[in-house]
């Protein structure tokens, strides 16, 4: 079964028309997208958008071959004015199955919010998944059949994507490829570089994707360190890499500090920010994490946890320090990097990138600047990427 992407974009298109945001102005050449619509063996059109003909053509294909043509998006008609010699568009109603003459099996997938998805199987077995701009499935049932290709909104509804990996319908060859791409993505290889972290792809209007061909797949990094300074971004950078997951385990370093309103502001500001289904454990007890089989870890942030070790060999007294403080805690980080080496679970951690600022003017600020230097270098060494954000941007220094 073979999918032409005729466009990729929002409803709206890319870039939007008269808007100047970064976006926009970048949406140049193979980067610019007209309304998503899916051409299906050249049999099934889903989503009528305008110049759905022309973009056909310039894609080697012709419409006139098409024998349905299917809305996913709220509105009941289209858009545009039909072409001479295409059905007229309809909408097969949730959790009805539409059957054609190829041998194509259409059913439609109820949404969380207006529209429709459509789950499409070939003549030879293989199926793929459509879902709306803006949409999410409803009453996913376990487990479930694993989709070879998936066409969604995956910059807009990431939970789409946690909810069918919580059933089996995204499995590791799953071809996940974004659609409905407007000018809320970031513009140029940012969105390339999220959209990978999430398991998915983006490509240029006019491709034919193979459905159960997955070569194209990216791999998600097993580990994943993201480091930045104050404010810059890191943990929301870190959050963003697991919003496609499901059961992901937040775990917090850093304690609650009774009493400290403005820790508890920042905490609060975290819990809200992350997805419900997330759980939360607030423990520096890493290891048996680690070595335990379980869903995605998010460790925010390892600068915590390394304040909890150091206080625990009495790092910041100089004669403890000398008399086996020091040694105690190369021990510790040993054991945490061995530990991230042979994980078996994903893992996103952060930490602070302090050694480019003012020098600490204590002696005990100074040890501990020198020792998350070194924390964050063995971490890393072990991780298959490493990210550093700054002003909100991240630089991919490995993978």
């Amino acid at each position: 079964m073979d999918v032409t992407l005729l466009g990729t974009g929002a409803p709206a298109g890319l870039p939007r028309p008269d808007c100047p945001c970064a976006a926009c102005a970048a949406a140049q050449g193979e980067n610019a997208r007209a309304a998503t619509a899916l051409l299906v063996d050249g049999a099934l059109l889903l989503d009528l958008t305008p110049g759905a003909a022309f973009a056909a053509a310039r894609a080697g294909h012709s419409l006139t071959g098409v024998r349905q043509v299917l809305l996913s998006h709220p509105h009941d008609g289209p858009a545009v004015e039909v072409p001479a010699g295409l059905p007229q568009p309809g909408r097969v109603p949730d959790g009805r199955e539409l059957a054609l003459l190829t041998g194509h099996r259409v059913r439609a997938v109820a949404m969380d919010s207006p529209g429709t998805g459509y789950a499409v199987s070939g003549p030879d077995g293989q199926r793929l998944l459509y879902l709306p701009p803006g949409g999410a499935p409803a009453g996913l049932e376990e487990p479930a059949e694993t989709y070879d290709l998936v066409l969604a909104d995956v910059v807009g509804r990431p939970d789409a994507l946690a909810r069918l990996r919580a059933v089996g319908a995204v499995g590791p060859t799953t071809d996940v490829v974004a659609v409905h791409l407007g000018h809320d993505v970031p513009p140029g290889p940012e969105l390339a570089r999220r959209l990978s972290a999430a398991g998915a792809r983006a490509v240029p209007d006019g491709t034919t994707l193979v459905v159960g061909s997955y070569e194209d797949v990216p791999d998600v990094p097993r580990r994943t360190l993201v480091l930045g300074g104050a404010r810059s971004g890191k943990s929301v950078e870190a959050e963003r890499r697991l919003e496609a997951f499901p059961e992901v385990l937040y775990v917090a370093t850093g304690g609650s500090r009774n009493g400290d309103t403005e820790w508890a502001e920042r905490v609060r500001a975290h819990r809200e920010r992350r997805p419900g289904s997330w759980r939360t454990v607030e423990t520096c007890d890493l290891i048996p994490l680690l070595k335990d089989d379980g869903p995605a870890l998010l460790v925010d942030c390892l600068s915590l946890w390394l304040t909890d070790a150091m206080d625990a060999v009495g790092a910041w007294d100089d004669a403890e320090w000398a008399d086996g403080g020091e040694r105690a805690l190369r021990d510790r980080v040993r054991e945490l990097t061995e530990a991230v080496r042979g994980t078996r679970r994903t893992v996103v951690a952060v930490s602070n990138e302090v050694g480019s600022g003012i020098v600490p003017a204590t002696a005990s600020g100074r040890r501990y600047r020198d020792e998350l230097g070194r924390l964050n270098a063995a971490f890393a060494g072990e991780c298959e990427q490493v990210l550093l954000v700054v002003a909100g941007q991240a630089l991919v220094l490995r993978g």
